[in-house]
């Protein structure tokens, strides 16, 4: 065992190593952020005979090295959870100290999840396991497995952190958790529900730490992004941005504030929950307990002389009423849409039993949006379309004989993808448009009619990334799904 082996075996185990960390660098050096990050150094070379060198550094290169070192769970660590006892599960969950088993394996899946990317962390009960799944780039992937009588305590020990009754598992409870790892902030959305095979508890990401995406990041080609910023620039009138859970806008509309956030405007946000905290606008959040909704907080709002207005969503006829009235007495209201594409915005509000001339006189644009995945740099490469693949593409009138693929890596955790983009189609509102919305025209009229006027399918939009090598045509066809 080298000197460097030695050190970051004993020095892993070290009760407190937020301020020094031993690196191979021509030779054992232990890196150093303060003096009492010198002392610990120190100790630990002492007690183990070691002759290294001392450098002082700051404590965001020392929080660095130590995100790649803790990121992972090890087999040794498997075996701890192997030899737990039922006696022993009480005096863990009361523990303080690190080295606790289960505080141990909670800390360290929570730190592999940041460093993959993932975005959420799912802790489930098999019929005689327990499982960790992660949900890397839109996918879910089992991580771990471990004994079934572990599910009981890491369930509680997440309880513990995150607030909850740990008392309680008979009902779903939701919570969060705010977790400094290395020098990023990271708040945690907790939610519990019990089922068949025990608790199960998922667990949201999200990085405050990182900053807030750009509309020239989020995908939108250049054409799209005049299109959507012309409408964002208007005194007034309803945005809407639709898509499935997960398919990224909330991030579009975050994007959207950042553009038109300015010292001269007020911008007021209802959301549930608020997912990115924003200088100088005003958020609130849903609480059905004291009664504020969405619909009850834009006709608040609208007392508090707002130029700006997010609602989170509209998911029901009083809430989309209330938009409709924000917008028609000059505010700008943007907000979300559970719906397939674009065009069907328009009847989704009318199923709610919003007055179609109130829709035509207020809408201003409607986006659908998707996330694909993008291939993996690093294993990308170029392969002759399938049969099936090329027939499809046909059908929808684009010729593909070759696309790329990614083969699979260690970059990507072999799944050949690595990040995601957006796709994206938009629907402007145009006197066209707003006499069909007047006669209650069907989404299918809207689209042709859209078409004529430059509307292009998400598909279209995907259709070009996968030319350009960014995404995969399975990836575009599964997320699509066209009929």
């Amino acid at each position: 065992m080298t000197d460097y082996e030695k050190a970051i075996d004993s020095y892993l185990r070290f009760p407190d190593r937020s301020d020094f960390v031993p690196v191979d660098e021509d030779g054992l050096k232990f890196l150093f952020a303060d003096d009492n990050g010198l002392v610990k150094a120190r100790f630990l070379a002492f007690s183990l005979g070691l002759n290294p060198s001392f450098e002082q550094v700051s404590r965001e290169r020392v929080f660095e090295i130590l995100e790649h070192l803790g990121g992972e769970v090890s087999d040794e660590f498997e075996s701890d959870e192997e030899t737990l006892e039922d006696d022993e599960t009480a005096n863990i969950l009361s523990a303080s100290y690190d080295d606790a088993p289960i505080i141990k394996l909670v800390n360290q899946l929570m730190i592999q999840a940041v460093k993959k990317g993932a975005s959420d962390i799912h802790f489930e009960g098999m019929d005689n396991s327990f499982a960790v799944r992660l949900r890397v780039d839109g996918k879910l992937k089992t991580v771990k497995k471990f004994p079934k009588k572990i599910q009981d305590p890491i369930i509680a020990r997440i309880k513990v952190v995150s607030n909850l009754d740990v008392a309680e598992s008979r009902k779903p409870q939701d919570g969060r958790i705010n977790l400094k790892i290395g020098n990023r902030t990271i708040d945690v959305r907790v939610s519990t529900v019990p089922s068949v095979t025990g608790e199960k508890a998922v667990l949201r990401i999200l990085e405050r730490s990182k900053s807030l995406v750009t509309l020239e990041n989020v995908g939108l080609a250049d054409h799209l992004l005049d299109l959507y910023r012309r409408n964002l620039n208007k005194p007034n009138g309803i945005i809407l941005v639709t898509g499935p859970t997960g398919s990224g806008k909330t991030t579009t509309l975050y994007a959207s504030l950042l553009e038109i956030a300015s010292d001269d405007s007020n911008i007021m946000t209802i959301e549930d929950p608020v997912e990115y905290h924003m200088e100088n606008i005003t958020q609130v959040q849903v609480n059905q307990a004291v009664n504020v909704t969405f619909a009850s907080a834009i006709r608040s709002f609208l007392r508090q002389d707002p130029d700006v207005i997010l609602v989170g969503e509209i998911r029901d006829e009083e809430t989309a009423e209330a938009a409709v009235q924000a917008s028609l007495t000059g505010h700008l209201v943007l907000s979300t849409l559970h719906t397939n594409d674009a065009p069907t915005a328009v009847a989704r509000l009318i199923d709610m039993d919003v007055e179609p001339f109130l829709i035509s006189s207020s809408l201003l644009c409607t986006m659908g949006q998707r996330l694909v995945r993008r291939i993996c740099p690093e294993c990308r490469r170029k392969v002759k379309s399938d049969d099936y693949v090329r027939d499809y593409f046909q059908g929808e009138g684009y010729e593909l004989d070759e696309h790329y693929i990614g083969e699979g890596c260690d970059a990507c955790f072999g799944t050949g993808y690595k990040g995601r983009t957006g796709i994206f189609e938009i629907m402007s509102v145009n006197d066209e448009i707003r006499s069909l919305i007047n006669r209650r025209a069907s989404s299918g009229e809207l689209a042709a009619t859209a078409k004529n006027n430059g509307y292009k399918r998400m598909f279209d939009y995907g259709a070009e990334l996968v030319r350009h090598g960014v995404t995969t045509p399975m990836e575009l066809i599964t997320v699509t799904r066209i009929d």
